[in-house]
């Protein structure tokens, strides 16, 4: 793409803010941010991207993963609000779900031990459990208004604070994983995935770029399931004290 091309790309911005102003709606100052954050994110990661790629440093790969865990665990703690150590929670269920995950693709040779496999996937996995993290205590706290009282019915009557709370922790994970599991259901006839369809623009095979797209589908399926089942396990001592009692939260 040229740099021609890519400056004609705002077009798409302005009809978007265009419609804004239509509608009223008042995003207007928001695209534009977005547009602005994205652009300037986006070419210093390249940059940065470049220059691993050139060194080849295991130092410089653990720091860019570290930078990658660090911001999808504050961008996810935001809709765990009103809920204490939820930080440090979401950043040990993502940090677990990329070792355990990249562990296998590595030690399993499915991918090379090189920067440019292993921060591109590392990236969409922990992007996936961002996601996943968002999506989890959203539910939670949704579940946590709306059933309480029979979660104190269930420990008036002498249940333990883990068997009160095992469906809403059902129902939650369940709700964390669904749109990763339906992505899986629909991936190649409602949309081509961005990795495949990267890979098809810069001129790769489709039936190699099919392959990787299926390895990225179902490394997400298994960390959304570890990153969802994790915070429900990490969850729980939020919730209650030690004698089973669980903790009223404004």
């Amino acid at each position: 793409m040229t740099t021609l091309a890519l400056f004609l790309t705002l077009v798409f911005v302005a009809f978007a803010i265009l419609l804004s102003l239509w509608q009223r709606i008042g995003l207007e100052k928001d695209i534009l941010i977005g547009t602005i954050r994205a652009a300037i994110q986006l070419i210093a990661v390249g940059y940065v991207l470049h220059a691993i790629f050139q060194l080849k440093s295991w130092i410089l790969i653990l720091l860019m993963l570290v930078l990658m865990i660090t911001v999808a665990t504050l961008n996810a703690r935001k809709k765990g609000n009103g809920l204490p150590g939820v930080g440090w929670r979401i950043a040990g269920a993502i940090t677990s779900t990329e070792i355990l995950t990249m562990g296998l693709l590595l030690g399993l040779r499915i991918i090379h031990a090189t920067p440019q496999y292993i921060i591109p996937i590392s990236g969409m996995i922990i992007g996936n459990g961002m996601v996943v993290s968002g999506l989890f205590f959203n539910r939670l706290k949704s579940e946590l208004e709306t059933r309480r009282e029979e979660i104190n019915v269930f420990l008036a009557l002498g249940a333990t604070s883990k068997q009160a709370i095992a469906r809403v922790m059902r129902s939650t994970v369940k709700a964390a994983m669904l749109p990763t599991i339906d992505g899986m259901k629909t991936v190649g006839l409602v949309q081509l995935p961005g990795m495949m369809t990267g890979m098809i623009v810069a001129g790769a095979n489709p039936i190699e770029a099919v392959r990787y797209q299926i390895l990225i589908m179902y490394s997400f399926t298994s960390a959304a399931a570890i990153t969802a089942i994790l915070l429900g396990i990490l969850s729980h001592g939020i919730l209650f004290t030690k004698d089973h009692q669980m903790i009223e939260y404004d």
